[in-house]
């Protein structure tokens, strides 16, 4: 065994230790058999593209609550898509290794959770009232592209960009008793179980990245950021405004000038671009979609 398989055994070892102690199911600890209540948000209001904007406040409360409900189920669209392309990565990273290796036991475990997480999303949605929210077809077609050709410290990277974004989102949400409660239980499930996900991407981003030459990490570090970019930009759906009631122009129009909205998502992926930065994955070529994507 080498100097770098010891550590990474111990530390897969603790999350399947961890989600032996830990995990949920979805089907029976999330209540789908009471109605929904409208009285509720979807989300943490804060987190709306459109809070703080003009329209926000000319916004009835009913309008606002039933525009965070949209959005939350885009996000969870948005995740189920980003989950399936994770999966098939993760599969793809351990085909055919030693079964008997705690790090292929855990690729496994993950897997598992991912499947049961979306699944709790698409009920969710769908108990949120909202309709199919899917990204753009060019998205659709670029994550079917990269799902078959990232790999190493790439695919892992891109997992964790996605993870992190949604983790602080939801921790604000889970503890927001404005937050439909059904909603507060999704949330707190994905953070629990996320966070061992996170950790194995975190640890396998800077394993797969020793000894990597400076053009290695330049490729990856622009491949990571527009994968990013993709999935932050098609986290809120176009048409959640439309299925709120809402003039769909204007909001477009205020959301992609709301300050506070870019605010949100840069204090959320403050920690994630230090950890790039130390990974030299935050080169001058990658910065520029971070920004686009108000991520830094």
């Amino acid at each position: 065994m080498t100097e770098v398989d010891t550590p990474r055994k111990a530390t897969t070892q603790r999350l399947l230790e961890s989600a032996a102690m830990l995990s949920y199911d979805p089907a029976l600890e999330v209540d789908w058999e009471t109605p929904l209540d409208t009285s509720y948000h979807g989300m943490s209001p804060e987190w709306s593209t459109l809070y703080g904007t003009d329209y926000w406040a000319e916004m009835t409360e009913d309008q606002r609550k039933e525009l965070t409900r949209q959005e939350a189920a885009s996000v969870a669209s948005t995740g189920i898509w980003f989950e399936m392309i994770l999966q098939q990565m993760v599969l793809r990273d351990f085909y055919a290794k030693d079964p008997t290796d705690p790090a292929f036991q855990w690729a496994l475990t993950e897997i598992a959770d991912e499947c049961r997480h979306s699944i709790m999303f698409a009920r969710g949605a769908e108990k949120l009232r909202a309709p199919a929210y899917r990204p753009q077809r060019h998205v659709v077609e670029l994550g079917r592209a990269f799902k078959a050709i990232a790999t190493g410290e790439a695919a892992y990277a891109a997992i964790l960009v996605a993870e992190e974004v949604l983790d602080v989102m939801q921790r604000d949400s889970m503890r927001d008793e404005r937050v439909v409660p059904f909603v507060r239980t999704i949330n707190n499930i994905h953070v629990v179980e996320e966070s061992r996900h996170m950790k194995f991407a975190r640890e396998e981003t800077k394993q797969r990245l020793m000894g990597a030459g400076r053009a290695r990490r330049e490729a990856n570090a622009i491949a990571v950021a527009i994968t990013s970019y993709f999935i932050v930009t098609s986290m809120i759906n176009r048409e959640v405004y439309q299925y709120a009631g809402l003039d769909s122009e204007r909001a477009i129009r205020e959301a992609k000038a709301n300050e506070h909205h870019r605010s949100m998502l840069r204090s959320s992926c403050a920690g994630l671009m230090d950890f790039l930065d130390s990974c030299g994955l935050l080169t001058k070529a990658a910065l520029r979609f971070y920004r686009r994507a108000s991520l830094i």
